[in-house]
């Protein structure tokens, strides 16, 4: 079965798809992390580089946006009789004004890269109001169907249009085909006419939110099922189907099962395996991908398969399994750029195409655009993939602070949300609270902004949450080191009682309270009263009040 599997929470929303019963694709988005693909602005040159044939654009952004010269120009209409494409500044200039679509999000030190060719998704094309092009998804392989609705769009485009067919326009008929149409031409007219009236840099279109666009995207005929862990987002787009398209509403299922709904599909441990440079394939063969910010290589190799007597027959099996599984991995972890594959060596040229074509096959089933290059003469399969957006690299870890930058560990926020998800594994358990441990800096991702996030936590799972620092654990590491009673979790947790008298260094002037100073034990906070201009002193305080996650204290006569 071919599934959309949705995990919703407050920290963050993921969205993976399982094809026969594997996981290929994962798409995540924090609320603090919003992406900008798609979004079109209303800019400005900022500057125009002759030497790169390029301007970058302010969009409003840290960094100014890149807009090279293929991207604002129509393909052969602006060349001169010699067939050539103008120069940059024959066709912006500083200051201009300029609407634009980003079209690959801001990484590393990189801005965001942008394109005057504006296309707008809907549910069975994506409309492109400054393109007269038609073309049709690969994925509809029926040539006779691929022209029918070539036919139909050529038909019902307006002049200077252009449309893109998806795959979910398969067998539609016209009506459909011309709402969608109608639709997207009056978002774009909209757009436009809001453009108008603001000033630069600005934005002026996004698309939907983040889950109904997975959906949009995402949702095939070959898609089974939609099942979601969230009764509000369950009920908000049930009616979104039941509108736009009810033949496919039976497809979405509510999940409320208390087991967390990616553990019951298998997919935390995919994830899990997808962050590691090493991948097993069935037979014991296993391959192993190493990303740079240059290229992807992937090397294949035989391990514990041993096949039976003849060696490139066991080479040749173990070299179509891993195009597959290569094929799966780079949709997975969302790789682009230019990808290098070593494959195991080969004699029989036949067996060579063999391996080349189940590549080709089995890179169909993905939406992002492709190309393989074929072989080279070292043997290597040479191949691109586009990169859009982050990859799950990218997205789930950070660099490791301990080997200085050379490797990478859990972000804080993939292991926070980790801790919550161990957390509901608890939900319905008869007990008063739950006592986590985790490194200080860890801790504070956990309990957020003034303690909003745990006790978004607490009201879900009915009990209370403690945090107690550990700084002997690493920042990817966790514990649940108790749950029972809130005495007996509270007594283990705070490291401080009412009354208490200690010497403590102010680290800074609190956030939210200028005249207190904030002191910390193992990441406990500890708010001093009037102890704001004595930051990197240390002082002796008196413990008022003990909180869950701070305790108030004030300056002893010692300190006169």
């Amino acid at each position: 079965m071919n599934k959309i599997v949705v995990n919703c929470a407050h920290r963050e929303t993921r969205v993976a798809v399982i094809e026969d019963g594997r996981l290929v694709e994962l798409f995540v988005e924090r609320p603090v992390e919003q992406g900008i693909a798609g979004k079109i602005y209303k800019g400005r040159v900022a500057n125009v580089v002759p030497g790169m044939q390029a301007a970058f654009v302010d969009i409003g952004l840290d960094k100014n946006a890149f807009l090279y010269i293929d991207d604002c120009i129509s393909q052969g209409k602006e060349y001169d009789v010699n067939g050539e494409k103008p120069v940059i500044q024959n066709v912006l200039r500083e200051g201009q004004e300029v609407l634009v679509q980003v079209v690959k999000e801001p990484f590393g030190q990189k801005g965001a890269r942008v394109t005057t060719h504006i296309t707008i998704p809907g549910r069975y094309l994506v409309y492109a109001p400054n393109n007269e092009d038609v073309g049709v998804s690969r994925r509809i392989d029926d040539e006779q169907e691929r022209e029918r609705l070539r036919e139909m769009a050529r038909s019902l485009r307006h002049p200077g249009e252009g449309i893109i067919i998806r795959t979910a326009a398969r067998g539609l008929d016209e009506e459909e085909f011309l709402q969608d149409v109608e639709f997207l031409r009056s978002v774009w007219n909209q757009a436009k006419k809001k453009a108008e009236q603001m000033l630069a840099p600005a934005l002026v279109y996004a698309d939907l939110d983040f889950l109904s666009r997975m959906i949009r995207d995402l949702l095939s005929p070959e898609i089974d099922e939609i099942v979601i862990d969230s009764r509000l987002e369950y009920a908000r787009l049930l009616q979104m189907f039941q509108t736009s398209i009810p033949h496919l509403s039976n497809r979405m299922k509510w999940y409320n099962d208390k087991k967390p709904i990616f553990e019951a599909h298998q997919i935390e441990n995919e994830i899990e395996k997808a962050l590691r440079p090493r991948v097993w394939l069935k037979n014991g063969g296993y391959i192993v991908i190493e990303q740079t910010e240059a290229l992807t290589s992937i090397d294949v190799n035989t391990g514990k398969y041993t096949g039976g007597h003849d060696l490139e027959e066991t080479v040749h099996k173990t070299n179509l399994e891993a195009a597959k599984e290569i094929a799966r991995q780079l949709r997975l972890r969302d790789i682009g750029g230019m990808i290098i594959i070593d494959f195991i060596d080969m004699e029989e040229e036949q067996h060579q195409q063999q391996v080349l074509h189940t590549l080709e096959q089995a890179m169909k089933g993905d939406r992002t655009k492709s190309h393989i290059l074929g072989l080279t003469q070292l043997g290597l399969v040479e191949m691109t993939r586009k990169k859009v957006r982050q990859n799950l690299r990218e997205v789930l870890t950070t660099s490791c602070q301990c080997c200085e930058g050379r490797g990478f560990v859990k972000s804080d926020h993939y292991v926070a949300g980790q801790i919550e998800r161990a957390i509901r594994e608890y939900a319905g358990a008869d007990i008063e609270a739950i006592l986590v441990e985790a490194h200080p800096r860890l801790g504070s991702v956990l309990i957020g902004n003034q303690g909003e996030r745990l006790e978004q936590l607490e009201i879900e799972m009915g009990f209370k949450v403690y945090v107690k620092g550990n700084e002997s654990l690493p920042y990817y590491e966790f514990a649940l080191a108790y749950a029972g009673s809130e005495k007996e979790v509270r007594r283990r947790a705070l490291p401080v009682e009412e009354g208490d008298v200690l010497s403590l260094t102010v680290e800074n002037q609190h956030a939210h309270y200028p005249t207190d100073g904030i002191a910390r034990i193992r990441g406990y906070v500890i708010q001093i009263a009037g102890a704001a201009h004595l930051a990197g002193q240390k002082v002796q305080i008196r413990i008022e009040k003990v909180y869950q996650t701070y305790a108030s204290a004030v300056l002893t006569r010692a300190n006169v």
